[in-house]
């Protein structure tokens, strides 16, 4: 995780938008060890490397939407405006991606693999259930944090203006995230 959040603050150039992307790992773990439990999976060493998979897909799916919104903000987008575009523009192939890979293995997840499925069936229960709970929080829950974020800085940006003098709505909004 640390290494990932490092590279995350290298794209984005920002502290905080890695820790945005990174808050709906929580919520993917507790899926995957939720189903582990309903399903009676043990968690072992298939069961790991799946959560390192469901890291990726989870912080992926981030990724491309505060990335979509960061570009709306470079066009002149309003936060809230930009946060709406981003999550209308990217709900789909979001959900879509998730619901493939769930799809995709519930072959594994069931057993029905045929012979040493056994060995692959905690880790499709493990994703399975990491992207079920993960996706409807990272639709949500990250681009509301990232508007209570963006909003902040505006609001103090516009505070720090007006006791400089300064008309509050002349000064550009502070953007820690360029997209190159």
């Amino acid at each position: 995780v640390a290494i990932v959040f490092l590279l995350l603050v290298g794209t984005f150039r920002s502290l905080i938008q890695p820790l945005i992307l990174l808050v709906s790992i929580p919520f993917a773990a507790t899926g995957a060890l939720g189903l582990l439990l309903v399903t009676g999976t043990p968690l072992g060493v298939p069961a790991m490397i799946g959560m390192l998979m469901l890291i990726g897909i989870v912080v992926t799916n981030a990724i491309v939407l505060i990335d979509l919104i960061n570009q709306y903000r470079d066009r002149g987008y309003g936060v809230v405006e930009a946060v709406t575009e981003g999550g209308r523009h990217r709900l789909r192939p979001i959900l879509m991606t998730a619901l493939a890979t769930i799809f995709a293995l519930i072959p594994m997840a069931t057993g029905i693999t045929g012979e040493g499925g056994f060995i692959s069936q905690p880790l499709a229960v493990v994703v399975i259930g990491g992207l079920i709970s993960s996706t409807l929080l990272t639709l949500l829950l990250v681009p509301t944090l990232y508007a209570m974020v963006e909003l902040r800085k505006e609001r103090r940006a516009a505070k720090k203006a007006k006791k400089k003098g300064e008309d509050p709505t002349e000064v550009p909004a502070p953007r820690e995230s360029v997209n190159v």
